[in-house]
């Protein structure tokens, strides 16, 4: 039988103590969940973008929470965005790789960010989400250096986050000039 230490090649948790523990392993469990949307990230080709569909059904009800609660929304977003940065950096010790392609919670933790500038509607959505995939991919400034520079869960989730920014201005911007 295989130790949870061969699965988890990071220092011990809080609750581990020197040994293995099943305390870790469903730690991890938890993370590769939460990291891969469910196993979307699984996805053979274009995980991000599936990682990114993911967030679109709830952006006209998370706009329409921000039209009713502008501090529940921020609580929603400020809870993704610790939740993403959390598991997306112990799933990088559990794949043993840097942002790997099997994490996407970051995609939708870029598209939450987006939904900030986004009114509730599909057109705005459907906008929202082809820009953030267009910035996710080219990482313009200051997503390049995060992606190239900050390690972890930060770095996993920073580019996606600065993405998502652009995307949801840029798309604010543009419904306002048609």
């Amino acid at each position: 039988m295989r130790s949870t230490r061969e699965h988890w090649t990071g220092p011990p948790g809080l609750f581990d103590g020197l040994a293995a523990s099943l305390y870790g392993s469903a730690v991890d469990s938890l993370a590769m969940a939460l990291a891969t949307v469910g196993g979307v990230g699984r996805v053979p080709v274009a995980s991000g973008t599936f990682g990114s569909l993911v967030a679109v059904p709830l952006l006209p009800a998370l706009a329409a929470l921000r039209a009713g609660s502008l501090a529940g929304y921020v609580a929603v977003v400020l809870g993704l965005v610790a939740v993403a940065v959390w598991s997306a950096g112990r799933a990088e010790h559990v794949l043993e790789s840097r942002d790997h392609s099997h994490i996407v919670i970051d995609e939708v933790a870029g598209m939450v960010v987006a939904g900030l500038f986004l009114p509730g509607t599909w057109l705005a959505v459907g906008v929202g989400f082809v820009l953030f995939r267009i910035f996710d991919i080219v990482k313009p400034f200051p997503a390049n250096v995060i992606d190239g520079r900050v390690e972890g869960g930060l770095g996993v989730v920073g580019d996606d986050l600065v993405a998502g920014a652009y995307a949801g201005l840029l798309t604010r911007l543009l419904l306002w000039l048609l």
